[in-house]
């Protein structure tokens, strides 16, 4: 019935509870989940959690605020997009929140790095004919402009397409993702008691360009905001999409399943 469509499950905190977890999806009716990768020496374990169940589903990526690790060329994200149950490129894109004092004084040019990078994810996105997972944080501007620079756009030819995860941006910005041609993926924070403003931007998004996730072990929703999350808790997410669209839960289930199913078509192959 529901979907997870971002969720670290390789992530030690989840991993060493997949038995529970996997039966707490179950129990929610979360029929399936996207495990996505943040570092190339984090790919074989994503990996191995989608070959290993049916239901799940992985990603190739480095995320954008990981230093220290295996740059990715095209080569790599390639031939690892080719490997079965590999649905996606990601998560990447930008992240500017730590710059300034938290990054010894970093400015936008400093992170010429994180730019090159993400173009190099593109590049493989649409070499690979798979879709682009999103991560953009306090750098929109940025990312809406090189998506653009990379060729990517609604009805443009080889274009990769897809979603913006975790969104926490203005409605503007939802726009013009929405006008490129990608979905809007909301998390457990639309639930937060604060996040007036990003229900606005939810109800804003057509249903048939919504998706869904827990992006856990982060971002548990209300009721459990503040503990460690999982893909059971899903269904709280649709929960309030349904209130702010005045539909029932099930409709929110349905839709953003199908939406996940004709973004990743690789879930049906």
């Amino acid at each position: 019935m529901f979907t997870d469509s971002h969720c670290h499950l390789s992530f030690p905190e989840l991993q060493a509870q997949l038995p529970q977890i996997r039966q707490a999806m179950r129990e929610a009716q979360v029929d399936r989940a996207l495990c996505i990768c943040t570092t190339l020496e984090e790919f074989e374990t994503v990996h191995a959690l989608a070959t290993t169940y049916d239901n799940f589903w992985a990603t190739v990526g480095v995320h954008p605020d990981n230093e220290d690790v295996t740059e990715p060329s095209l080569d790599d994200l390639l031939r690892r997009a080719a490997l079965p149950k590999v649905v996606g490129i990601g998560e990447t894109g930008l992240d500017y929140y730590q710059m300034g004092e938290r990054k010894g004084g970093r400015t936008v040019a400093d992170m010429e790095w994180q730019r090159e990078r993400f173009r190099v994810h593109i590049r493989a996105a649409r070499q690979s004919g798979k879709p682009l997972i999103i991560h953009t944080r306090s750098a929109s501007d940025d990312t809406l402009a090189i998506l653009k620079e990379e060729g990517e756009g609604a009805g443009l030819a080889g274009r990769a397409g897809g979603v913006f995860h975790c969104f926490t941006e203005t409605q503007a910005v939802a726009r013009a993702a929405l006008d490129l041609g990608f979905y809007i993926s909301f998390s457990g924070i639309l639930t937060f008691k604060n996040a007036a403003d990003l229900r606005e931007v939810a109800q804003f998004v057509p249903l048939d360009r919504t998706l869904i996730e827990t992006d856990s072990p982060y971002l548990a929703p209300m009721p459990y905001r503040g503990k460690t999350n999982n893909p059971s808790y899903v269904p709280y997410v649709a929960q309030q999409i349904a209130e702010l669209k005045k539909l029932p839960v099930q409709a929110i289930a349905e839709a953003t399943s199908r939406n996940f199913e004709q973004l990743f078509t690789g879930v049906l192959a």
